[in-house]
């Protein structure tokens, strides 16, 4: 392998809006050798495969396409002197920052002080969403919608059917009006579109009627889509006639490397354990971005790559201290879905992430508390979507904090 691959400071894995803001915050911190890995030919992640806009705001203040921005963010990295591989497989992580990876040239082992894991979302297949019907022609994830439309210039169907109403649903749409395809339905499950304002009302607007309280429970056809069945939550069914479905949203980590290591997995999230710096169980690795948890947008997926590098830079410079002790943040309330970080280290020395992010499994009005030992230490109240990212700032969970643990509920509003 004609790379060199000695004395590197940090491997970023993946090299979307938060491995390559990790990146480049490390190198303009005065990281010497930082290199970062990618699995596909080209640098960018998922914005490559939208072409639309809005991205780019936050990071540069612009409003870029997909493609644009995530070109931007690769110009930024490599001027800043990261080191960007693309074609790079890392088929194993293994403890104290030592990967086996593969590439045209072979495999190889090398190491690094310290590991950053950007590795992303990917969204969850037909069978993993239990799903019934033939095997036919026609049924994608908007991923591969996004690939065959702007990649391959291809039209795999003109009438679809959009299962789901997170943010992606709606840029589904956006590459089907490119495409000259005509949706026919958005379908959803709950009794609100996911995505918010003010993209929950675009879909009628656009030409594309939203089922609420719908969920999909067949797909019809033989060789094609011809049809699905949803029900309602009334128990009702009914057909509507179409030529493809768009299983949309629905992310889940793509965690498949950190499975197969030694890294803790929170089952919640579905991503790797972590505390509030962003820290793995092995203290060498790093995670930042939507392997975290499923899904936020690029721009706060950029935001996290650069916080989470801030700390790791501190931490080659001896600055961020061991671990004395944790506080494990744990719920087993239905109505919290899911959080992270997982864990508070002690001390806190050093700037960290702010807060808990938390998700809701329904729609929810009420009080949001957290507890120790003690009692309430926190509470707030609140009304909020199902899915809609909920902040809970982690220093007044520190204010009243025994070193022990810390359950998060739920109090509905009667």
């Amino acid at each position: 392998m004609t790379d060199d691959f000695s004395n590197i400071d940090v491997i970023v894995i993946g090299a979307g809006p938060a491995g390559i803001a990790a990146a480049t915050k490390l190198k303009q911190l005065g990281v010497k050798r930082v290199v970062a890995f990618e699995r596909e030919e080209k640098a960018g992640g998922i914005p490559r495969h939208c072409a639309h806009p809005p991205f780019g705001m936050r990071e540069f203040k612009q409003i870029l396409t997909g493609p644009q921005y995530a070109k931007k963010l690769v110009k930024t990295a490599l001027e800043a002197g990261v080191k960007i591989l693309t074609s790079i497989n890392v088929v194993e992580a293994r403890e104290g920052g030592r990967l086996l990876i593969t590439s045209n040239a072979g495999a190889q082992e090398i190491s690094a002080k310290r590991i950053i894991y950007a590795t992303g979302v990917r969204e969850n297949s037909r069978s993993a969403r239990l799903i019934s019907g033939m095997r036919t022609k026609g049924i994608i994830n908007t991923g591969v919608l996004q690939q065959m439309v702007f990649f391959q210039k291809l039209k795999p169907f003109k009438r679809p059917v959009i299962i789901g109403s997170e943010l992606v649903a709606f840029s589904a749409i956006l590459t089907c009006r490119h495409a000259k395809i005509k949706p026919v339905a958005m379908i959803e499950a709950g009794s609100k579109a996911i995505a918010q304002f003010p993209m929950q009302f675009s879909a009628p607007l656009l030409g594309v009627p939203l089922h609420l309280n719908s969920k999909l429970t067949k797909i019809i056809g033989s060789t094609q889509v011809s049809e699905i069945e949803i029900e309602n939550s009334d128990g009702k069914k009914k057909t509507i006639e179409c030529d493809g479905v768009i299983l949309s949203g629905n992310f889940t980590p793509e965690a498949s490397l950190a499975r197969m290591g030694h890294l803790e997995i929170d089952v919640a999230t579905g991503g790797v354990k972590v505390d509030q710096y962003g820290r793995c169980s092995d203290p060498v690795y790093f995670a930042a971005g939507n392997l975290l948890r499923p899904v936020e947008t690029a721009g706060w997926s950029w935001n996290e790559g650069q916080i989470i590098a801030a700390i790791v830079a501190k931490d080659l410079q001896g600055k961020l201290e061991k671990t004395a002790s944790k506080i494990e943040v744990f719920s087993r309330d239905p109505m919290i879905k899911l959080f992270m970080p997982q864990e508070i280290s002690l001390p806190q020395n050093v700037s960290a992430m702010q807060h808990i992010q938390l998700r809701f499994s329904a729609n929810a009005r009420g009080e949001i508390v957290a507890l120790n030992s003690k009692g309430i230490i926190w509470r707030k109240s609140i009304k909020t979507q199902k899915e809609k990212r909920f902040l809970i700032p982690i220093t007044q969970l520190l204010k009243d904090f025994d070193k022990e643990k810390i359950e998060l509920k739920f109090l509905q509003k009667r």
